[in-house]
Formats: C-alpha cells, structure tokens, sequence
C-alpha cells in the first residue's frame, strides 16, 4: 500500500511539474516570484501587468520572449539594435540571448520599468534601461541594457549595441550540461513551451529513477533508526513501519533534486520545480506527522490511563481526527503559499468559518470540554452513587455530550456536562467506611443502673461486629429530654457497600433492642398532656400517653 501511495504521489506531482514548467515558460512576464532576489539597478517599477505602457522596456523585453518562444526569432531580431554588417546574424544572436536570459537565476521581466521613459535618475544616459546583469569573466556583473531609438520613425525599445556585441562572449560562457554535449541534433531541438524534446523526455524518468533510490534509501534509513532507538520490542518499531511511505517519499525527491540539474531548466522552470519540490517536501513531513498521530492513537487506546476514563475514549477518536484535519489543513495552506498562491484570503475565510461554527456550536463544544474535564478530574465514575443537586443515583454512563444517572425509583436523569462538570456532586462509591449513628430514647422509668447496663451492652453489640472501625466508637448518655432519656451511639464500619452496610446496621439495631430487652426498662414513647378547665372543678389533668418510642438511626 505504501509504496503505491508513493508511486501515486511521485506521479501527481510529475504532471504537476510538467505543468507548472509549461506555464512558466508559456508566461515569461511573469516568471519573477514576490521578494525574489533584486535585479541590477534600474529595476523596481512596481507597476502591475495591466499598467504596462505598450512602448515600454518591459513590453518590448515581453514581446521579444514570446517570440523567442515561439521560435521566431528573425522577428524578435527586430529587438537587437544590429549594426548593418551583423544583421544577418541577428536570428541567432536573438536564440543566444535568450540562453542568456534563461540561465540567469536573478532575471525577472517584473522588475523592469512599465513606463514609456523608462528608470529615470538612475544614473544611466538618458532613454537606456538595465534588465539584467550577466557574471563576467572577471566575476563582476556585466550589464544588459536596452535602449530607446527610433525606428522606421517609430520609437522602439531594443538591446543597445553594447550588449549585442556581448552576447557571443556571454553565450560562450555557459557550461553545457554533459547531456547536452553527448546528444544527438534532433534531440536537443526546442520542443513545446521552450523545453528541449530530450527535456520532455527525461522528465518522466526523474521518477522512474528516483523511486526504487528513494525506497532503497528509506529502508536503510528506517534500518539506521532501528539500530539507534533499538527498537525491535517497543511502539518505535510500529511507528518505523507506519512512516514507511512519507520517508520514501522524502528521499524520492531529494533524488529529483539532484537529477534536475541534469535537465538543464532555464531559470523560470527551474524556479518553479524548486517550488514544487520544496512543496512535496513539506507533504512528506506533514505526512510523516500524520502516521504519528495514528500511532499516538494507538497507544493511548491501549494504554491503563484511559481504560479507567471511558468519556476519554469516547473524545479520542473524535480529537484524532480533528488533529488529522487540521494536519491536513495545513500541510495543504503550507503548500500552497509554496508554489506561490495567496493563501491570506483562505486562512481569513478558514477562521471566519471556524468562528461561525464555533458560535453556532457554543453548547456543544461547552458539552465536550465538560465530558473531558470530567473524565480527567474523575469526579464519579460508571456505577458510582452519587447525589446532584437532589437527585440521588447510579452513574449509568458518561457519552461525550451528557451524563445519565439512574434514581433509585428507576427512572433516568440526563445532566449535560457542560453544566454538571460545573454543579457540586457527592460521591458516595468513594467513601473509605460507613457511619453508623443513632440516638436511642429510654423511657423516664430507667434507673441509673439499667442505663448503665444499656451503655455497656451497646458498646458490646457494636464491637461483636467483625468489621468495626475500633477508633471512634460512641456510646454516651446524651442527655435528659423532653420525653425519655437520650443515648447517643456513633461509629465507623469499613465497609463502602451500600447493601452491606445496611445489613450490619440492621443486626446493630436488633442487637440494641435485646440490650434493652434484657436491661428490663423500655423505649420512650412521645406523651401529650390535655388540660381541662371547669368552673366548677377547676382544672383536670389528663395526661394521654405511650411507651414504645422506637430508635431512631442515620
């Protein structure tokens, strides 16, 4: 699979570099790229292609290309201010400075002046402009000029006969390419959109060349890594054969790289290779980031840390592919901005678009962050009991925008997590013990021994229980009511078990009521009294009441 998602590349962005070659040779005007390296003095005009004056140096220098282009060059002769003994020559002078002008890296058409006049107060004589500057022998630069004459009574733009009388030397001065020195004739004729038919031809066996290099050097590399990380055992080596693809990829075009020197490109095309080149270097790494990031989902799916956190799972995927798109995202902006586009509208609509969204979702993006706090922070988990707010329940599950919790009359209440990761919740599945407390009621008929009796068999009730915390065990006479005498009883049971608690209590409770039993006195029961008034008798009391006031437990 890796290596047909290479090839794949590999051939997409050859049809895109043998695109991008043929528009830039198709538009020689605009071969210069924005902040490209600054021309010789007398360059600069800032003007757009619309301005151009139709009498100017740049549109004389544009005409002249295009014709050149088009393997006219008796007519773009027309633009070399010729002595009368070399007019002859003037169509192969024309084919030499347009080898020139290809080879020299700074040239850009852009920068020439859009005016009738030219550069003015630039330090040349009058009506003569500088384009470009050629390396001497020397290794100073040797300027190439045009100048303004008239011709037929027409003024006209053209090479001054200065730099006419330069081109043989110039053209001298250009190393051939070992390719072009050992061709035949028919080959090296200039074939559709100023490349050479050998060029055309050895551009598809750039991959065809660079792909089994590319793939030999990215298994060696992985071989390397291996070694390094020592990573026969670990994710390392998952993740060395996951990058497989982009790593091939990236030498692929490394060796395109080197083999475009044997190509030969005029500058423009050359310039533009560069970008596509430096633009599939930038998907290789993008590339490679993605792979890690499946990689990272893969271990963080497996590890114990989020078992124990299911809203955190339940956020993973979703958070790997908002990862992935945005790695995507901007591996394509990157690109672009690369090859020359204007990606400053696309990332203004981007975040315009991204404030819509996050607008128009403000709840359900508030639900998310909610269901991630809560699964980091773990407040509850699935099964816990919990109180929130004055609901009572079990946890029943824990989804990325709400959480349910199941009462215990079996009904279901839903809480978003946005608002509950916000509310006060009481976890009862947490607690390290049970408290056990009660206040027993004797009746007023208990005499200071049987309530001694009572203390004593109360404490042995509680500390017969097996599972009894025995620091913090209570048992105290409270206090003298308002209807029996009061006997505080606290303690601590390590127990979290909501059933087993209740079981524990309910033998603690029956244990106190034969404590009672056996002390011979009784439990209060709440009296009432009624006061009768006659006006011949004058008050009666009747007092109506009972025995039998039960305990009372928490």
């Amino acid at each position: 699979m890796g290596a047909r998602a290479v090839g794949f590349v590999l051939l997409l962005g050859l049809v895109s570099l043998a695109g991008g070659i043929a528009g830039a040779a198709n538009a020689p005007a605009a071969t210069g790229k924005p902040g490209a390296e600054a021309g010789p003095p007398g360059q600069g005009q800032g003007q757009s292609q619309g301005d151009v004056a139709e009498d100017s140096p740049r549109a004389a220098l544009t005409d002249f290309l295009e014709l050149c282009a088009r393997e006219r060059y008796a007519e773009a002769a027309r633009y070399l201010d010729l002595p009368a003994s070399r007019r002859s020559e003037g169509p192969a002078l024309a084919r030499q400075l347009e080898s020139v002008l290809d080879h020299l890296s700074s040239f850009d058409p852009e920068r020439v002046s859009a005016l009738p006049q030219g550069v003015e107060g630039d330090g040349l004589p009058p009506l003569t402009d500088e384009v470009a500057a050629v390396p001497g022998q020397t290794g100073l630069p040797e300027p190439v000029r045009m100048v303004r004459r008239a011709v037929d009574g027409q003024p006209r733009w053209m090479f001054g006969q200065a730099t006419v009388n330069r081109i043989d030397d110039w053209y001298d001065s250009i190393e051939e390419s070992w390719v072009r020195r050992h061709l035949p004739e028919p080959l090296l004729r200039r074939g559709p959109r100023r490349l050479a038919w050998w060029q055309w031809l050895a551009l598809p066996l750039l991959c065809l060349i660079a792909w089994p290099i590319g793939r030999a050097l990215g298994g060696l590399t992985r071989a390397v890594a291996h070694r390094l990380l020592d990573s026969a055992h670990t994710p390392w080596a998952v993740a060395l054969r996951g990058v497989r693809a982009p790593v091939t990829l990236g030498w692929s075009l490394v060796i395109i790289w080197a083999e475009l020197a044997l190509v030969d490109l005029h500058a423009p095309a050359e310039r533009f290779a560069g970008q596509c080149l430096r633009a599939g270097t930038l998907i290789a790494f993008f590339w490679t980031l993605l792979r890690f990031v499946n990689l990272m989902r893969g271990v963080v799916q497996e590890s114990s840390w989020i078992q124990h956190r299911p809203a955190v799972r339940g956020f993973l995927p979703l958070g790997m592919r908002i990862a992935q798109v945005s790695l995507i995202l901007i591996a394509a902006i990157t690109a672009l901005s690369e090859l020359g586009f204007s990606v400053t509208s696309l990332i203004a609509g981007l975040g315009i678009g991204g404030l819509a969204v996050a607008l128009a979702a403000q709840k359900t993006v508030e639900n998310l962050f909610g269901s991630l706090s809560i699964s980091v922070d773990q407040p509850f988990r699935v099964g816990d009991f919990v109180k929130v707010e004055d609901t009572m329940g079990t946890v029943e599950s824990i989804g990325l925008r709400s959480t349910r919790v199941r009462t215990p009359d079996r009904t279901l209440v839903t809480y978003p997590n946005g608002k509950l990761s916000d509310l006060r919740v009481e976890n009862f599945a947490v607690r390290d013990r049970s408290r056990f407390g009660c206040t027993l009621g004797l009746a007023y008929g208990t005499t200071s021994a049987q309530l001694r009796e009572v203390l004593a068999g109360c404490e042995a009730c509680l500390r017969a229980q097996h599972k009894l915390r025995p620091e913090g065990v209570t048992v105290r006479f409270k206090g003298i009511g308002a209807a029996s005498l009061d006997v505080e009883i606290g303690a601590y049971f390590e127990t979290s078990d909501g059933d087993e608690f209740m079981r524990i209590r309910e033998e603690v409770l029956l244990g106190f009521m034969d404590v009672v039993e056996r002390a011979g006195t009784s439990f209060a029961s709440p009296s009432q009294t009624i006061q009768v008034v006659t006006e011949s008798s004058g008050p009666e009391h009747h007092v109506d009441g009972g025995r039998g006031r039960p305990p009372q437990a928490s």
